[in-house]
């Protein structure tokens, strides 16, 4: 008998909570230094997890995680961007 299909689960960067890859936004950081939401989740790059909900992305960016994840320092315009673009999603 075949063993069901393993479900791929990530860390949201805001709550911590470990939830099922499929049911957060990946934010990439790309070769060319700009950090972005990936909603189709296949954009070159390092990725890190965040919850589809506004006040994880807020948390995220309040306690630094998302510069964290990716070792760099992230300008306030890209966290306003990531903001704009969870509301649009």
């Amino acid at each position: 008998m075949p063993e069901p299909k393993k479900i791929p689960m990530r860390q949201c960067l805001g709550c911590r909570t470990m939830k099922p890859k499929k049911e957060l936004i990946r934010v990439v950081h790309t070769p060319e230094g700009a950090v972005l939401l990936d909603t189709k989740g296949r954009a070159n790059g390092r990725g890190a997890y965040v919850c589809r909900d506004a006040e994880c992305l807020k948390k995220a960016i309040k306690s630094r995680a998302i510069a964290r994840a990716f070792s760099t320092q992230i300008p306030e315009e890209i966290y306003e961007n990531l903001q704009l673009q969870l509301e649009n999603e």
